[in-house]
């Protein structure tokens, strides 16, 4: 017996939502990941006698600054903003970090969808591939976990690519440190 998959319809609603996030980093440069050296802490450091080089020990992977300057940002913010019929924000949220993005959709339209497709297309456009989902319950992760295995395959159609992905766990650390070391 096959097995059976869903048949994923992309709705125009949900792709402009995805493209009003990506618009708001128009002239961003693309740019693979970023290397930083890690503290790898005092138990790791002895792995160094083992099979590592200190290089791999300490190497560590993230996305690409945002290269551009606070009034492209601004600027590429009220485009969208207008675009969309919104009220043009007056400054940058300077407190979150440069700009706090919100994607307001209604219960059952997609947001999954949405941002998971959001991040693949930071992830061509621009080369950004480390992404953090926060929600504010277990069933909610559950479900996000859930879209992720079963929209595995659609977004690997268009994208050539699935995205790994891991359900924090404070008691597993190792995956902070694996998510931490990974290009992917």
């Amino acid at each position: 017996m096959a097995d059976m998959k869903f048949k994923f319809t992309i709705q125009q609603y949900q792709t402009d939502a995805v493209n009003s996030v990506v618009n708001v980093f128009k002239g961003q440069p693309y740019q693979d990941t970023v290397n930083y050296r890690r503290d790898a802490g005092e138990i790791k450091r002895n792995l160094l006698n083992w099979k590592m080089t200190e290089d791999e020990l300490y190497a560590g992977f993230s996305n690409a600054p945002v290269a551009l300057s606070s009034e492209q940002l601004l600027s590429n913010i009220r485009e969208v903003q207008k675009e969309n019929n919104i009220k043009e924000s007056s400054s940058l949220a300077k407190h979150m970090g440069g700009c706090s993005l919100d994607v307001e959709m209604e219960t059952g339209t997609g947001k999954t969808y949405v941002y998971i497709k959001t991040m693949f297309e930071l992830n061509e456009r621009y080369g950004w591939n480390k992404f953090i989902i926060v929600v504010p319950s277990i069933a909610i992760r559950e479900g996000v976990q859930k879209s992720f295995q079963m929209m595995g395959d659609h977004f690997k159609e268009k994208y050539k690519k699935k995205a790994h992905f891991f359900v924090y766990n404070s008691k597993n650390l190792t995956e902070i440190d694996n998510f931490s070391v990974s290009t992917q």
